[in-house]
């Protein structure tokens, strides 16, 4: 049996004031987490320490969101437009339309994850078989969860529904697995969930006996005993690659736990523990931002958030997080009051998964607004 998490029910429409803080703090959080984090990417605690002491801020001239930016806007995008009837052939036709038959920036497509991805479906390979690369148990879902939870507020189980629909294109497993706990934690921070609590859904939504949930309960486990604990208890040492989706989800939810929900400790956490210190920080920063408001964000972090530059995903130039909060915020206002909410067994891609909600509706196209982000959520997908 998964784990199960007493977290608030879902907020009512009318709290859209204080959703819509809440959506904002995850989403600009997430931003400010990835900026913080992206010249610690791949390096050591004690190469951080070498070069700039502790980091306490922005270390970069121009700091600005990576691929985890403009991957979570492209997800953001999609499921306001979509909504609770998101699919997998909507996310297929996505990836072709804004990423893949497109040109690409200088990143050419971001991690190993994507690339992978990419080439599969430039071959004229159909989801799922497009997830079938060598880094389907990155992290490059998780980075672009955290819209499932803000759309799906309260609803953890609906949260992972969507972020496993999402991620079938690009990933498998374990991926899959880290993905669904950063959008459940998301979905039950964003209905003030206690960090335990969040935590706990987070667990409740990935089979117990996956590495992902081995993961998040050793830096759990840790947390009350600071980084140096976390990173110990989850980082696997000697091996290279730093994107691995269950020991990122665990030192995020680590650090987010270590500073109890605290936005500046969590995302400074994170980033000081060095490994893929711009994804780890971005997923902390989601979660502090959801479960304490956009006000949590130090306002000179906050500022320094412009519109993407679309340096990884050209087609997301000029979009804006906050933006794109606002857009799911409304969308999921906006939803018929039975979506995402019958009692079916979901395709959440687990084993152990507590919740079954599933889907009986759509939100459809989100309302009209004065600005490109929201024209460009209604022209996503088929």
């Amino acid at each position: 049996m998964a784990s199960t998490a007493c977290i608030p029910p879902a907020p009512a429409p009318g709290d859209a004031p204080g959703l819509r803080d809440r959506a904002r703090g995850a989403l600009l959080g997430l931003a400010v987490g990835d900026a913080l984090g992206a010249p610690a990417e791949n390096m050591k605690p004690s190469e951080i320490r070498a070069r700039w002491g502790r980091i306490t801020g922005y270390v970069a001239d121009r700091p600005a969101g990576t691929d985890d930016t403009e991957y979570a806007i492209f997800s953001g995008l999609l499921l306001a437009r979509h909504g609770a009837g998101l699919t997998q052939a909507h996310v297929e036709t996505a990836w072709h339309e804004w990423i893949a038959d497109r040109e690409e920036g200088p990143f050419r497509g971001a991690g190993f994850s994507e690339r992978g991805t990419l080439e599969n479906l430039r071959r004229g390979l159909a989801a799922p078989i497009s997830a079938q690369h060598r880094h389907a148990w990155s992290d490059g879902l998780a980075m672009r969860a955290a819209p499932h939870g803000v759309f799906a507020a309260g609803r953890p189980a609906e949260a992972a529904r969507l972020a496993a629909i999402d991620g079938s294109v690009s990933h498998e497993g374990e991926g899959i697995y880290g993905g669904q706990a950063v959008a459940a934690g998301v979905a039950a921070a964003m209905a003030g969930a206690s960090t335990v609590a969040v935590a706990a859904s987070a667990l409740a939504v990935v089979p117990d006996d996956s590495w992902t949930a081995r993961c998040l309960r050793r830096a759990l486990t840790a947390a009350h005993r600071g980084e140096r604990a976390v990173r110990s208890a989850v980082v696997i040492g000697g091996y290279p690659w730093t994107d691995l989706a269950p020991e990122a989800v665990a030192l995020a939810f680590g650090a987010y736990a270590a500073a109890d929900g605290d936005f500046t400790d969590s995302v400074l956490t994170a980033v000081n523990m060095g490994r893929d210190a711009d994804t780890t920080a971005a997923v902390a920063g989601a979660l502090a931002g959801a479960t304490r408001g956009v006000d949590a964000i130090p306002a000179d972090w906050a500022r320094a958030i412009g519109p993407a530059r679309g340096t990884c995903l050209p087609s997301m130039a000029g979009h804006h997080v906050l933006q794109v909060a606002d857009l799911l915020t409304r969308a999921a206002c906006e939803a018929p009051p039975d979506a995402g909410n019958a009692e079916t067994a979901g395709n959440t891609g687990n084993t152990g998964n507590t919740w079954s909600t599933g889907s009986t509706g759509s939100t459809g196209k989100p309302p009209g607004e004065p600005s490109v982000t929201a024209r460009a959520a209604a022209r996503v997908g088929p």
